[in-house]
């Protein structure tokens, strides 16, 4: 399929999922330990009234809980090594975007941050894949866009479509060059609530035919073309949503959901799909605006030899 970016239903004509070709599950994920950890600005709503505040042994003792339930799930865990000055690197999803392209070459595409106490992550996170073996692919120089890795764009499960999000953190005219970058069909969603400025806060894709999302995060187009393409869409209310960042869970294989615990209207219709799940706390990122999901880079394996 093209490169085409969907923006609204009308969009979509022509479109249909079953078309998409199939893209391997990720076969691994990379995290990066805390170890520089901590709460030094407002970047987002969730981290007012946290400078200084985070428990950084409990927060070690939480990641660590994380990264055994990933490798409990059957999905084994790299390691980038922390980067001394970088609070927030331990956030692995945002300074990159990993995937295949059509012909299974692995590609990493590098973040344009908007805070720039962030913008050196994505230099560790470039040696690290060059090591792998990944393609690196860097946006063009130029302009102001920004984009903020699987924060904003957030694979299908086993389909060649990238699902996109803007309005707080990454760029609209950004996605052309993701798309290019893994000759990939993008679904673009409006963000309008900024206490989910990432997409990966208040979308979850559960199976190839069911997602988890916060609906107040989206605008109305957005939720139709949500709508169009999920047969089952599951919603998880403020609490869980906001408090709980329940719609920031990892699925494992199309197996397991690792969620931070609490979440229990989610996890049971989670269940009710025949998902396992996980939970585990993740408090002390969330002071940051961040859980599961953001503490994971998803990997993808060598294609196989044929």
């Amino acid at each position: 399929m093209s490169a085409k970016i969907y923006r609204t239903v009308h969009e979509l004509k022509g479109f249909s999922l079953k078309n998409c070709p199939p893209m391997p599950l990720p076969s691994g994920v990379l995290m990066c330990a805390p170890d520089h950890y901590q709460v030094l600005a407002v970047k987002n709503p969730y981290m007012a009234g946290h400078i200084g505040a985070v428990d950084r042994v409990r927060a070690r003792r939480q990641w660590e809980d994380v990264r055994e339930a990933f490798d409990a799930a059957g999905c084994p865990v790299s390691l980038i090594e922390p980067v001394p000055g970088l609070e927030d690197m331990a956030f692995c999803a945002n300074p990159s975007l990993a995937g295949t392209r059509p012909d299974g070459e692995r590609v990493a595409l590098l973040s344009a941050m908007r805070h720039p106490s962030r913008r050196r992550e994505a230099d560790a996170f470039e040696a690290w894949y060059k090591t792998r073996g990944y393609r690196v692919v860097k946006l063009k120089a130029g302009g102001h866009d920004t984009f903020e890795g699987s924060g904003d764009a957030v694979w299908h499960p086993g389909k060649r479509l990238l699902w996109a999000g803007h309005g707080f953190r990454s760029d609209s005219e950004t996605f052309a060059q993701v798309a290019r970058a893994f000759e990939t069909p993008i679904i673009q969603l409006k963000l309008v609530n900024a206490r989910f400025y990432h997409l990966d806060t208040c979308f979850c894709p559960l199976t190839s035919e069911s997602v988890l999302i916060h609906p107040a995060a989206f605008d109305a187009a957005s939720l139709e073309l949500i709508l169009k393409i999920f047969p089952i869409v599951v919603t998880a209310n403020e609490a869980d949503a906001g408090t709980r960042m329940a719609c920031n869970a990892a699925v494992v294989g199309g197996r397991t959901a690792i969620i931070q615990k609490g979440a229990t209207t989610v996890s049971n219709h989670m269940h009710a799909l025949g998902l396992g799940v996980c939970e585990v706390d993740t408090s002390e990122f969330i002071k940051s605006g961040g859980s599961v999901y953001c503490l994971k880079q998803f990997l993808f394996d060598r294609p196989a030899a044929k």
